[in-house]
């Protein structure tokens, strides 16, 4: 009695699902943004890059942000012909030098708009680009006008805290992660391989 209505529930279930799958058949590139106060938006990021580079996609990654430290994903991912392009100033709050790092944004903003102008690219990462355009590092529309003009086949992730409403509002597909837990706050020094 019981596997019955697990039968007909999983049924209706798989009646829902195959009906969804039917319905999408539009294909294109993709919007995504991953935000949101919760360690984990560059890793998702990375995961969806590492993935589309198994499955033979190319793609590029500009990174904002970033230092000259380790890079765990840039040292694999660059052995598969992945181009990185990295900021390499360090945190905005280190630095506290708006005109250097304006125009070191700029700099690798100039990677950007090529690599969201290669129709040869599947997937463009711009990781940590939300800082850019809230600190006035990169005008918003210019930013727009450049993802708007990608190639139709063109996947874009964008991450980062604090994403402009214009660009959630734009993206296909949006994942906030919320901090519930961790190890840092706790005392845990970040390590090498895990947290970056």
């Amino acid at each position: 009695m019981a596997e019955d209505r697990h039968q007909q529930r999983q049924q209706r279930l798989k009646q829902q699902v195959d009906a969804r799958i039917a319905a999408a058949q539009d294909v294109r590139g993709l919007l995504m943004v991953f935000t949101g106060n919760g360690k984990g938006k560059t890793t998702a990021a990375f995961g969806t890059v590492t993935r589309a580079v198994g499955h033979g996609m190319k793609a590029g990654v500009i990174q904002f942000i970033k230092g000259q430290w380790p890079n765990g994903e840039k040292n694999l991912l660059q052995r598969h012909g992945v181009e990185f392009q990295v900021m390499a100033t360090g945190f905005t709050w280190e630095t506290q030098d708006k005109e250097n790092d304006t125009a070191a944004c700029q700099a690798v903003w100039q990677h950007g708009k090529r690599m969201l102008a290669d129709s040869s690219l599947d997937l463009v990462l711009l990781d940590e680009l939300t800082y850019m355009v809230s600190y006035g590092y990169l005008e918003l529309e210019e930013l727009l006008t450049a993802v708007h003009q990608r190639p139709a086949h063109q996947t874009v992730i964008i991450t980062g805290r604090g994403c402009h409403r214009d660009l959630l509002e734009l993206a296909d597909t949006v994942t906030e992660m919320r901090p519930v837990k961790h190890a840092f706050d706790a005392g845990i020094k970040a390590q090498q391989g895990i947290d970056w």
